[in-house]
């Protein structure tokens, strides 16, 4: 469903020169971790996909209505692209979760999406440290002590889940 035109525009959005870690290379991992799974149909692949695809298109660390406009965005493109209106609603609600990334007990494909977007927390040490240097790179504008303050443990350890 994501192809040409907007394929290329996505493309672009995750190349802008203020991104870090939101980028293609995100993305793409997102994509690969949709594309390995084997517990998810035709359907929730779409689904999925589409999610993944939008979800930081727009991405100004700066702003809180990223996912908003981000679903705006993905709703114009796909309604262009003559997806049916339930697909559409499906994939800009999977985007705002990316929010605050909680979901419901039983939203299993949300959770899905939401455990996804997350992974890089659990990822290996010199990818999770990448990955940490980037994030600060792209909130340059937040002081540091309140950047440490917001991105540490509820203890003040910045250490990662499962490190001791």
């Amino acid at each position: 469903m994501i192809s040409g035109a907007v394929r290329d525009e996505l493309i672009a959005r995750y190349s802008e020169p203020h991104r870090r870690y939101h980028t293609m290379t995100h993305i793409e991992d997102c994509l690969a971790q949709v594309a390995a799974s084997t517990d998810m149909d035709d359907q929730q692949r779409a689904l999925m996909d589409a999610a993944i695809w939008f979800h930081d298109a727009i991405y100004d660390a700066s702003r809180a209505d990223n996912e908003a406009e981000s679903a705006k965005l993905a709703a114009e493109r796909l309604s262009a692209a003559g997806a049916e209106q339930p697909f559409i609603n499906e994939v800009s609600r999977l985007i705002l979760l990316t929010a605050g990334h909680s979901v419901q007990a039983d939203d299993v494909i949300g959770d899905g999406l939401v455990s996804i977007d997350l992974s890089i927390l659990g990822a290996e040490a010199d990818r999770y440290d990448a990955y940490a240097a980037d994030i600060r790179h792209e909130y340059a504008h937040v002081p540091e002590p309140l950047c440490s303050l917001t991105r540490s443990g509820p203890n003040g350890s910045k250490r990662r889940p499962g490190q001791t």
